[in-house]
């Protein structure tokens, strides 16, 4: 059993920058695919980035790419999220995810995760 905790969040001016962080609890992310998504208000939830179980490759939502950056730590028991360039339209709530049996192509879709943080607000002023 793996338990995500989101921090980090906060208010911003557009065109700033916010790192939000997830740390795991139970167990490292070692062997998992680990993601960040976003929700709007009366929005779904929308794919920002992931991590491939292995660790080796970085996806990005076409929104984000190019300011976004997903990382996480040499223990593997934080992900984080640097997000650079922020425009309002990036105002959400963040989530961290994670999932053992996720392939590449599979990585964008919510559904297919297993454990959620319980997220943390961003908001970006105009």
């Amino acid at each position: 059993q793996v338990q995500l905790v989101n921090s980090g969040g906060g208010l911003v001016q557009a065109g700033g920058s916010l790192r939000v962080s997830c740390e795991a609890s139970g167990r490292t992310l070692s062997g998992y695919a680990v993601g960040w998504f976003r929700q709007a208000p009366g929005k779904g939830r929308e794919f920002v980035a992931a991590v491939s179980r292995d660790g080796s490759s970085t996806y990005y939502g076409d929104d984000v790419k190019g300011r976004f950056t997903i990382s996480r730590d040499n223990g593997k028991t934080t992900l984080y999220l640097q997000m650079n360039s922020l425009k309002p339209e990036d105002t959400a709530v963040y989530f961290c995810a994670a999932g053992r049996r996720l392939i590449t192509s599979s990585l964008a879709n919510p559904e297919q995760y297993d454990y959620w943080g319980q997220g943390t607000q961003v908001t970006v002023s105009a």
